[in-house]
């Protein structure tokens, strides 16, 4: 069943434009329920399902421009269902996590979702990530677009069709994973701090213990091969950022 969360106090006429439709998949009801309500006042259409199944294929057949997917599910579990949709998915995923769990955090950034936040959360938190989220994703050139296409050895990376192709085979990246690399790319051979790719890529301030940036690094040096010692490789200068060498060094 899906859950559609209408406001009765609203009348059509008065009603502000939609900002997105999100799909919320969490099994805990009474929470979706307050978020629905609060995301509908946000001016957020949102609908929610209570298991990973339904999630599947309501994301299948529905238009939605986010997905807010909890890692614990009956049947298919929030990460069984990245594994289904795939990385390649093209709507932006916002995981819900268990407070302090690193591991969760971390299996779910590799598995394609662009952002995540902990349990319990401050709903004004979640509509900020959302919308961080929302603008990155609405950023991207759209048809009729001069589309850029960055170079850099046997990396290709078109800005344009959102693809990735290493040695002419392309490599299937995250949303967060291609902005990432566009940065690096874009500032090859000089340092980007951490702070810098936290802000410009995932949309949001850097706070301590938040080690995305350094999952979504490891995820592109292996698809990539772009480890220690190739040519190029993205270097770790500890204490100041990560650096894509210089084709050429």
């Amino acid at each position: 069943m899906v859950l559609t969360v209408m406001n009765p106090s609203r009348s059509p006429a008065d009603s502000a434009p939609r900002e997105a439709r999100v799909l919320l998949v969490d099994d805990d009801r009474e929470l979706c329920q307050m978020l629905g309500e609060y995301l509908l006042a946000e001016h957020f259409e949102v609908h929610s399902v209570h298991d990973g199944g339904l999630a599947i294929a309501e994301l299948r057949t529905g238009d939605y421009e986010l997905l807010i997917l909890d890692v614990m599910l009956p049947g298919l579990s929030g990460f069984d269902v990245l594994r289904e949709l795939g990385p390649a998915c093209a709507t932006p995923i916002l995981m819900l996590t268990a407070r302090g769990d690193d591991v969760d955090r971390i299996v779910g950034l590799e598995l394609g979702a662009d952002d995540y936040l902990s349990k319990p959360f401050n709903p004004r938190e979640l509509v900020a990530r959302i919308r961080a989220i929302l603008r990155r994703a609405s950023s991207r050139p759209g048809r009729g677009t001069v589309h850029d296409v960055l170079v850099h050895g046997a990396i290709v990376l078109n800005m344009g069709t959102h693809q990735v192709r290493v040695d002419d085979a392309s490599v299937a990246l995250t949303g967060a994973e291609f902005r990432v690399l566009e940065l690096l790319l874009r500032s090859a051979g000089q340092v980007i701090a951490r702070e810098t790719l936290t802000e410009q890529a995932l949309g949001r301030k850097l706070v301590p213990y938040d080690r995305s940036i350094d999952t979504h690094i490891s995820n592109l040096r292996r698809k990539l091969n772009l480890e220690a010692g190739r040519n190029p490789e993205i270097k770790n200068l500890r204490g100041s950022g990560y650096m894509l060498t210089l084709a050429d060094a």
